[in-house]
């Protein structure tokens, strides 16, 4: 894998995916809006485009190869149709970062529990998947139309809730500032169980399945899930408060992570491909201890 080309790459968990490709040698190629500054340097080539326009990938993609892509800013199916389009002929391998919310609720998620070989997808803009079901549509669609229509290698990765101490989202500072402050998050449901992943396990994974030429779906998570109360618990312990939970939920106390129903994933096939995952609970409470300095 000497060359690599990354759509987005800018910000969180992508730009740990740059740097570590960066370290291993690799030439990288970051393609995005060009609004977001990085702090690549010198060590990357950067092109201009619009996922939402193909013609802005044909041209910036015109006369170049690259050994893997990996798509990490693909919103929509059409997304994912038009780079693959641009890049035919181009790459030798598509890797697509997707969601473990390709799954419907439950525990101990398979790879099985989806498949984008039997999957119909859908062809609609990204402002017309709305929601957490649009959002879930969209990235079955995307993973759909790229097993069913690629004639290179694909693999597509499916994180859990990542996790990290430069979160452009901050879901999880959102829960350490509420509990700090003693201010109620809405949940309608502490005790369901969710899986999460360190940042920079998913750009570790996703760095191994370019350096092995993985195939197929992958689950990417710590081993060991948490129920939204353990959390809450391990973040009033960290602050010296106690969180304050309430069922009467509006905009401003709805939790991130407040779902209507559980996710937690089985990272067994990405353990055999010979990845080792983080340990949730010391990773948490470094995350903890560096965010309510934050609030």
């Amino acid at each position: 894998m000497n060359r690599a080309l990354i759509l987005g790459g800018t910000q969180f968990f992508g730009k740990r995916l740059v740097h570590k490709l960066l370290e291993n040698g690799a030439k990288v190629t970051i393609a995005t809006r060009g609004r977001t500054h990085d702090d690549f340097g010198d060590g990357v080539e950067r092109l201009i485009i619009d996922r939402e326009n193909k013609e802005s990938m044909i041209k910036a993609f015109d006369h170049k190869q690259w050994d893997v892509v990996y798509d990490q800013s693909c919103f929509s199916p059409l997304e994912a149709k038009s780079a693959y389009e641009a890049l035919h002929g181009k790459i030798r391998h598509y890797i697509f970062t997707s969601t473990m919310a390709v799954y419907e609720f439950g525990r101990g998620k398979t790879e099985e529990d989806f498949d984008p070989l039997s999957y119909e997808p859908s062809f609609k803009e990204r402002k017309d998947y709305k929601g957490i079901s649009g959002y879930q549509e969209a990235k079955r669609s995307a993973e759909a139309y790229l097993f069913q229509n690629a004639d290179v290698p694909v693999a597509a990765v499916r994180p859990a809730l990542v996790i990290g101490i430069d979160d452009y989202t901050e879901r999880f500072l959102f829960h350490v500032k509420k509990v700090k402050n003693e201010e109620p998050i809405g949940i309608a449901d502490p005790g369901y169980f969710y899986s999460y992943t360190s940042a920079e396990d998913a750009a570790g994974f996703l760095y191994m399945a370019g350096e092995k030429t993985l195939t197929g779906a992958y689950n990417a998570a710590f081993e060991k899930s948490l129920s939204l109360n353990d959390l809450l618990l391990k973040i009033g312990c960290a602050v010296g408060k106690k969180a304050i939970v309430t069922r009467e939920i509006a905009k401003e106390n709805a939790s991130p992570y407040g779902l209507s129903g559980e996710w937690t994933l089985n990272v067994s096939k990405a353990e055999s491909a010979g990845y080792s995952f983080e340990e949730l609970d010391p990773y948490l409470e470094k995350l903890i201890e560096v965010m309510k300095k934050e609030t």
